[in-house]
């Protein structure tokens, strides 16, 4: 599968502004320990790649963040409001694109962008404007009169990310947003990323392809709910020991195989099998 193209240089801003904030996050269902102890810190304008196998806790973390699920313990804020205290006006400040599929296969394409932007809040010229901008930037305008519930893996991808950011988020959750998209479709679809990120907005995005996480400023690595690894590309494959990020994940996911069948805790870097 080739990979995505190299991205422009996108610098965080370095003036303190830190758009994700987690000090203590926990949360726990039942017995299962989904997220501990979550100390993390997000700049303006980053985009940051949040790793691990499948169970690790990113998806929790996420819900957290996006005031669709209340922490156990801890504190984290978004853009500036806590997650806790007001998960509204956090989800009023970001965008989201989950794992499922939340288009409305029944509506066209431009009333599915149109039916978001009004969910959040904007009406008349304004939203006709953004409708008609997104249509444009994401090179959906040909299709717009589509049903969403006909187009391709890589034209609702397009139309998920337009809905999730048709009221111009300050930041944007993208759980595994490109799983199952052509090559092709992946590669544009980083290039849009980048392009929020040069105007200001702030990415956290789970991936398992790794050619993706390698475009990321910062990667943070979860195991078993535990932030094991935080760092560039560089960093986190030094502290594994491994030449690759790729090679990370791969050693990373056989530790926790080996770890879950003894019962043991998260596999931190440099820690053996016995």
């Amino acid at each position: 599968m080739s990979a995505p193209a190299p991205g422009p240089d996108i610098t965080p801003r370095v003036d303190g502004d830190v758009a994700v904030r987690t000090t203590g996050l926990r949360k726990v269902f039942g017995t299962l320990v989904a997220v501990e102890s979550l100390d993390l810190d997000i700049l303006r304008g980053e985009v940051f790649g949040l790793l691990g196998p499948n169970g690790s806790g990113k998806t929790t973390t996420i819900r957290m963040l996006c005031g669709l699920l209340e922490p156990t313990a801890g504190e984290a804020t978004v853009v500036g409001v806590d997650v806790a205290r007001d998960p509204e006006g956090v989800r009023r400040r970001i965008g989201y694109m989950s794992q499922r599929y939340g288009l409305y296969d029944d509506l066209t394409i431009r009333e599915n962008i149109r039916f978001y932007a009004s969910m959040y809040g904007l009406r008349g010229r304004d939203r006709d404007r953004r409708i008609e901008g997104l249509l444009d930037d994401l090179g959906l305008r040909p299709r717009r009169d589509q049903m969403a519930g006909t187009l391709s893996g890589g034209w609702k991808q397009r139309l998920a990310l337009a809905c999730a950011t048709a009221h111009e988020p300050d930041m944007l959750f993208l759980d595994e947003p490109t799983a199952g998209v052509d090559p092709a479709s992946r590669r544009l679809f980083w290039e849009w990323i980048y392009g929020l990120a040069r105007g200001g907005t702030t990415i956290l995005v789970t991936t398992h392809y790794m050619d993706e996480a390698e475009r990321c400023q910062r990667l943070g690595f979860l195991s078993r709910g535990h932030l094991i690894a935080l760092g560039t590309v560089d960093e986190v494959s030094h502290a594994f020991g491994q030449p690759t990020i790729e090679d990370v994940f791969i050693e990373l996911q056989r530790r926790d195989e080996d770890l879950e069948a003894a019962g043991r805790g998260p596999a931190a870097p440099g820690r053996d099998r016995t």
